[in-house]
Parts: C-alpha cells; sequence; structure tokens
C-alpha cells in the first residue's frame, strides 16, 4: 500500500498529465480534488471559466473536463493503475462532475497506456494541412476509439462535409455579429497587448497559425481584428478532411463521454501521425448544432467536429500551474 506522501506524488503527476487536454479557448476549466491517504480524487468544474456568452449551456465546459479526465485515465495507466470512474457521482452538485478510485489493474482488461507518449505531443494545429487522403485503416481505428468511449465517429460523404463547412462559416457570420461572443473570445487571446489575462491561459498568439487565404478549411481565427502584425497568409487544403463525434442523448453525462472519446480519438490520431484541429463554430449556436447531424443517422446529437490531415503540428499552448488545480485536503 502506497504511503500518504507516495499517494499525493502519483495523484499530482495524472493531474499534472490529465490538463494537457483541450477546452475551448484554452479555458482550463477544471478542478481536482484529493483526500489525503486515499486513493480517490474528485473532478469539478470551474464555473468561474466558464464562458457564458459562446457556452451558455456548459457543453463546451464538460467536453474539455471529459478530456482531462480521460486524460487521467491515460496517466494511471502508465503509472500502473486503473481508474474506477463514476461520472456525476452526486446530483446535488452539478459541478461535481466525476469521481476517480485508482484500483490494481485487471491484466485481462489493460487500460489505455499505449496513448501515453501522446499525451505531450497532442497540440491543437491552426495550420494549412496538405490534400494527401487518409489510409482508410487509420480512419476505421479512429472509429474504434470513439466507439470504446461509447460514441460515435462520423465521416461525412462529400455533400454532408460540405454543408458542414458551410456551417461552420455561418457560425463566423454570426459570431461576427455578436459584440458580447467577440468580446469573450478576444479575453482569452493572448497578444502580449497590456491589461490581457494570464499568460497560463487562453490562446497565445504563436499558436494562432497563419491567416487564411480563402475559407475552405476554416480554424477558427482568433486574431479576427486583423491587427497582430507580421502573421503570414496561407492557403488551406481544398478539401478538408473532418469527421463528427455525436451521442444518441444529450445529457451532461452524454457531454462528458463525448469529451473522454475526444480525447482518445485525438491521442490515436496523434499516434497515427495526423495533425488535428477542433471546429466547434456550428455546435455553439442552437439553430446551426442540429444541420451538423447527417438526416437519417442514428447519432443523435453532434458534440464535436475534427479536422484531420497532414501538415505541421500544433505548438503546446500554456496550462496553469498544478497548484492552482489540484487541492489535497
Amino acid at each position: 500500500m502506497p504511503t500518504t506522501e507516495q499517494l499525493v506524488e502519483t495523484v499530482t503527476s495524472l493531474v499534472e498529465d490529465a490538463v494537457t487536454a483541450p477546452s475551448m479557448h484554452n479555458a482550463q476549466p477544471w478542478r481536482f480534488v484529493h483526500r489525503a491517504g486515499t486513493r480517490s480524487l474528485a473532478l469539478y468544474g470551474d464555473p468561474s471559466r466558464s464562458l457564458p456568452a459562446g457556452d451558455p449551456d456548459g457543453r463546451g465546459l464538460h467536453l474539455g473536463c471529459g478530456a482531462a479526465l480521460f486524460n487521467l485515465r491515460v496517466s494511471a495507466a502508465e503509472h500502473g493503475w486503473d481508474a474506477a470512474t463514476e461520472l456525476l457521482p452526486d446530483p446535488r452538485d452539478p459541478w461535481h462532475l466525476a469521481d476517480v478510485v485508482l484500483q490494481e489493474p485487471d491484466p485481462a482488461e489493460p487500460g489505455p497506456a499505449e496513448l501515453y507518449p501522446a499525451l505531450r505531443q497532442r497540440h491543437t494545429s491552426r495550420f494549412p494541412f496538405s490534400d494527401e487522403r487518409i489510409p482508410q485503416e487509420i480512419v476505421d481505428g479512429l472509429r474504434g476509439a470513439a466507439l470504446l468511449e461509447g460514441c460515435r465517429l462520423i465521416v461525412p460523404g462529400t455533400w454532408h462535409s460540405e454543408a458542414v463547412l458551410d456551417l461552420v462559416r455561418d457560425a463566423e457570420l454570426f459570431e461576427s455579429a455578436d459584440a458580447a461572443l467577440r468580446e469573450e473570445i478576444a479575453s482569452w487571446t493572448r497578444t502580449g497587448k497590456t491589461g490581457e489575462g494570464p499568460a497560463t491561459e487562453g490562446i497565445p498568439s504563436y499558436a494562432l497559425g497563419p491567416r487564411q487565404y480563402g475559407v475552405t478549411a476554416p480554424a477558427r481565427d482568433f486574431d479576427a481584428p486583423r491587427d497582430l502584425p507580421g502573421r503570414a497568409v496561407a492557403a488551406f487544403e481544398e478539401r478538408p478532411q473532418i469527421a463528427l463525434l455525436g451521442t444518441l442523448d444529450d445529457s451532461p453525462a452524454d457531454w462528458l463521454r463525448a469529451g473522454q472519446a475526444m480525447e482518445r480519438v485525438l491521442l490515436q490520431a496523434t499516434l497515427d501521425g495526423l495533425s488535428t484541429s477542433l471546429m466547434s463554430q456550428p455546435l455553439e449556436w442552437p439553430e446551426l448544432r442540429s444541420l451538423t447531424r447527417e438526416p437519417g443517422s442514428p447519432t443523435g446529437f453532434v458534440h464535436m467536429v475534427f479536422r484531420f490531415g497532414y501538415g505541421p503540428r500544433g505548438v503546446a499552448t500554456p496550462r496553469r500551474p498544478v497548484d492552482e488545480v489540484l487541492t489535497v485536503e
């Protein structure tokens, strides 16, 4: 049995790995609590880091926290533990998102330790990808990764893909007309100007990528006013390769499952040599979100749109220090 000090060291390592997860605008909306002397760890959403304009119902917050939860599971497996997880354990506290208990692993059910090398290799890429098509066996593997977390990954056909990309562009128009949303996005962008938030969160200017020449692969542009000097302009791929992650239902528990599936897919894609980015813009507008779903699909609700391809890997964005996100009681 590990000592209390050893357990605290292990939990600290797990949380350091967990917070490499992506989150909307890199808001990092998670908080972990460990009771000293136990093998338990609780995950909470942090309402002070919510996005009232872009994520009023908290779906994006749950996705980010679900991704951090999956990273914790990967790290636990790498450290020789099984992370037994219960979602939404306290109906009286909607911010209490999950409880995790570290258990001896079952040799018959190996954990996801094979994904561990990708934790610090995975970064969102806002750069152009080549038009090289992804082999079918890799796509099938990504589908399987989503299924392992109880979700479905849909690779749309030509017409559906074009329709989704049109919705992304529609969402950008909605965004440009919403002053509160533009202000919120700007508050999470770090360009070195006076008065910006802490450098340990948000999207730094070095991670913005080039401005897009044309709109074929509309990665979100955090420099919409175009006032960042010296930023390059580039043409993106003509036929973006996208996939949609969805679930049958649309509850907070489904959002947490989707967040875990999202991260599992991203880590697997990284190990497969793919660059990745996320396009959540049309999912942030109720009038557009339902239109992303293919008619007749058994996937009732889409939670994320992935963009996959071969091209420059993204760069690491900052993370808050572990003592800001982990409390040991």
